[in-house]
């Protein structure tokens, strides 16, 4: 249920107010979002730092992906029934204290613990923002179908954390306190995010009395249930390659390409990244069934080239596969938000998005981990290949699953 807004703004085209505050909460979104992935580019400068092995990278990266997936089941829901501004806030300010740990304590547990916060404070944000957008546009675009707000979230989430390595990168290539200096400019833009929260209208009616806590469940129909997981696994499939790009390209490159340049490595991961929000807005008028169809085509695609410039040794070749699995990753990511948005009830979205989040958190998360365990007894040009060829059959077959429910 959302609040009603004042007759006094209200028009037949819809709130104006609510179209504003829908724009600025997708900007904080973005920027939030950006926040988490600055780090990409630096892992090798803590390396160097604390002297820790290639796997310590993925355990760092995975303290992150617990830290979501753990601020999802505890968190993502709790906006349905508390409010979306106050859930908001108390993120953003999660991530502050992520952001202090990181400028002021610099050793490896810091670095860990201050990864995980960050993670958990995304968690609460992805869905609340998520639910937060969908109910702004319903409210300030009132003829819309629902598909905008839903391509907004889903853009803005992946252009978000391709944005974090680009600025990571230039930050850190050229500029003084490389371990420092990024995380300082984020602080400035976390309390802009902040004051954009604070003054964003509320959208949930707050309950007189409020329901008793329970951690995250899924609220979808009976009916709609097979096509939600198809969603959740397609979801983490492609998830994936995003979480092998985000932790390991600065390895690859370092490793297999002998290219140590921090700036090349965040624009690598921008590459692919940027791929995927930009997909989401270039065929945002295509029908579902042949977004599905052209997504998992270029993920296919992309990820052959990935392996093969990984063998050649190429980093144009590689590059160019990660921004073609990119653009494939932003097409299956969309249509599975748009399709929890379009299952869920009212009542519960921001429940049934922190499920799809999940899922797809999931995915970025646990094949990361073995990918890094095996760094430590396999060659990284077999680990890359094989990696590709695993994640190709799991996002088909998913994605195939996926299609079995669309029309």
């Amino acid at each position: 249920m959302t609040s009603a807004a004042p007759d006094t703004t209200r028009t037949s085209s819809g709130d104006a107010g609510h179209r504003r505050a829908f724009w600025l909460i997708a900007a904080g979104f973005a920027a939030t979002m950006a926040f988490t992935t600055v780090p990409t580019p630096m892992y090798g400068l803590y390396q160097d730092r604390d002297g820790f092995p290639t796997l310590m990278i993925t355990v760092i990266f995975a303290a992150y992906g617990f830290g979501v997936m753990g601020g999802l089941y505890f968190a993502g829901h709790v906006s349905d029934y508390l409010g979306r501004r106050r859930v908001l806030l108390a993120a953003v300010l999660t991530e502050l204290a992520s952001c202090l740990i990181f400028v002021f304590l610099k050793d490896v547990t810091s670095l860990l613990i201050a990864r995980f916060i960050c993670g958990a404070g995304i968690g609460a944000v992805t869905s609340t923002a998520t639910a937060h957008l969908a109910e702004l546009r319903r409210v300030g675009a009132p003829g819309e179908d629902g598909r905008r707000a839903s391509l907004v979230a889903s853009a803005v989430n992946t252009g978000g954390l391709a944005l974090g390595p680009l600025i990571g990168g230039m930050l850190t290539e050229w500029l003084p306190h490389p371990l420092t200096l990024p995380y300082v400019a984020f602080l400035v833009a976390l309390l802009l995010v902040g004051l954009i929260a604070f003054r964003a209208p509320e959208t949930v009616q707050v309950p007189a009395r409020r329901p008793s806590y329970k951690p995250q469940r899924v609220s979808v129909s009976p009916e709609v249930r097979a096509e939600f997981i198809a969603s959740g696994l397609a979801a983490a499939g492609s998830f994936a390659v995003l979480g092998f790009f985000t932790s390991l390209t600065g390895s690859v490159l370092g490793e297999v390409m002998h290219e140590q340049s921090r700036l090349v490595t965040g624009l690598v991961v921008f590459g692919t990244m940027g791929a995927s929000s930009v997909s989401q807005v270039a065929f945002y008028a295509l029908r579902p069934r042949p977004k599905l169809q052209a997504g998992i085509a270029l993920i296919v695609a992309g990820l052959v080239l990935v392996g093969a410039g990984t063998m050649a040794g190429l980093i144009a070749l590689f590059a160019l596969g990660g921004v073609i699995a990119g653009a494939g990753i932003g097409l299956i990511f969309a249509s599975s938000i748009a399709a929890a948005n379009r299952m869920a009830d009212p009542a519960h979205r921001g429940e049934t998005v922190a499920g799809m989040f999940l899922a797809a958190y999931a995915g970025i998360t646990v094949p990361v981990i073995a990918c890094g365990v095996l760094l430590t007894w396999v060659p990284t040009v077999t680990l890359v290949v094989c990696f590709a060829a695993l994640i190709i059959v799991v996002a088909t077959a998913s994605t195939w699953q996926m299609l079995k429910h669309t029309p």
